[in-house]
């Protein structure tokens, strides 16, 4: 029994798979540790070597197991078979490997600028930066994985060439049919670089209001107000015009309206509009002031004008301003009130004759 197994053609080969993966592991142990702590410096770097633990356990007995097979005769039987599915399985780890190191990185980029803060515009670039970029290569990826995996096969590098044939006809059906496709890629590249959009950005996008919640490869996901979801796909934000209320500071100035008659006093009412606006938690401190900036026949128009951190304060802030100014005309000067004029004409009193009303005129 044991001649014909040291006799076996596999026995050397499955002699030396049987030391190559163990010691495949063992340099994967060792050299993760040494990774670990060379790259703690480096938070992005050490968040990639972490992510990549699990997917190395299996790339590197991969790989030396296929350079087992490489050195194998090639008339052992089964030998091809071994090496192809060996090979693939390959592919498929690598290709997890390379996934895990995006997202390791992009992790560890994110975790040194936290969005969670009062101030995170430079955070929020970043995070849009790194998370379209991050899909864009996972994509690319996981593309060129499928592809080489597809290639091993025979029948697949046939069909390759029949198509490369024909590379005429089928790049333009090829080109009308991916066009939207391509066009999201190169829509997210943009974003991502000139970045007309971030995460947590507030915008004005198809008459509604909402805050950019996700950017996914292929569309935006907008929160609006009243939590539904808006999603539109990434070119829109490259081919249509929108609103940005955040793009260089999340600091607005909003302003609210009112219409008085026209017996008002104006100096009362910037007295206690300015009370109002100071008292108000949700006031920055920059700025705030009271103009007429219309008069019509039978209001004049009064617009506030006052600061705040974020658009969300801003808009409570605007409510709060307007209930208390209308709480205060209601209290103080109710008789100034927006009201419709109307004059009874006495019966008795003669009408103007034709040449008096002329002369009135």
């Amino acid at each position: 029994m044991t001649q014909e197994l040291l006799a076996h053609p596999w026995f050397g080969t499955w002699i030396a798979a049987l030391i190559a993966a163990p010691l495949a592991l063992l340099a994967h142990r060792i050299g993760g540790m040494v990774l670990r702590r060379i790259t703690r410096p480096a938070p992005a770097v050490h968040a990639m070597v972490v992510n990549c633990t699990a997917p190395a356990r299996l790339v590197l007995p991969l790989a030396a197991l296929m350079m087992v097979w490489q050195a194998a005769p090639d008339d052992l039987r089964f030998i091809g078979s071994v090496r192809h599915l060996t090979g693939l399985l390959l592919i498929a780890a690598s290709t997890w490997f390379v996934l895990k190191a995006i997202s390791g990185f992009a992790d560890g980029v994110l975790a040194q600028h936290p969005s969670d803060i009062s101030d995170n515009l430079q955070a929020r670039r970043v995070l849009t930066q790194t998370r379209v970029l991050a899909r864009t290569a996972m994509s690319v990826v996981v593309v060129a994985g499928g592809a080489m995996m597809l290639m091993t096969f025979p029948g697949a590098r046939q069909v390759g060439a029949s198509l490369l044939a024909s590379a005429g006809v089928i790049g333009i059906v090829a080109g009308l049919a991916a066009k939207p496709v391509f066009s999201n890629l190169i829509a997210g590249l943009q974003i991502a670089l000139s970045q007309p959009i971030r995460i947590d950005d507030v915008l004005v996008v198809e008459g509604e209001w909402g805050r950019v919640e996700e950017i996914t490869g292929t569309f935006v996901v907008v929160r609006i107000w009243d939590d539904r979801r808006l999603i539109l796909p990434l070119t829109y934000f490259i081919e249509k015009p929108f609103q940005n209320w955040t793009r260089h500071s999340a600091e607005l100035l909003g302003s609210v309206f009112f219409y008085f008659d026209y017996g008002m006093p104006l100096a009362p009412l910037r007295a206690e509009v300015e009370r109002i606006v100071k008292a108000a938690p949700e006031w920055d401190g920059r700025f705030f002031n009271l103009r007429v900036t219309d008069a019509t026949e039978r209001t004049m128009q009064v617009r506030v004008l006052c600061t705040a951190a974020t658009s969300g304060l801003a808009f409570d802030l605007r409510c709060h301003v307007r209930e208390s100014v209308i709480d205060f005309m209601q209290r103080e000067y109710p008789q100034f009130l927006p009201k419709v004029r109307t004059e009874s004409i006495d019966p008795a009193m003669p009408s103007p004759g034709p040449f008096q009303g002329a002369a009135a005129g």
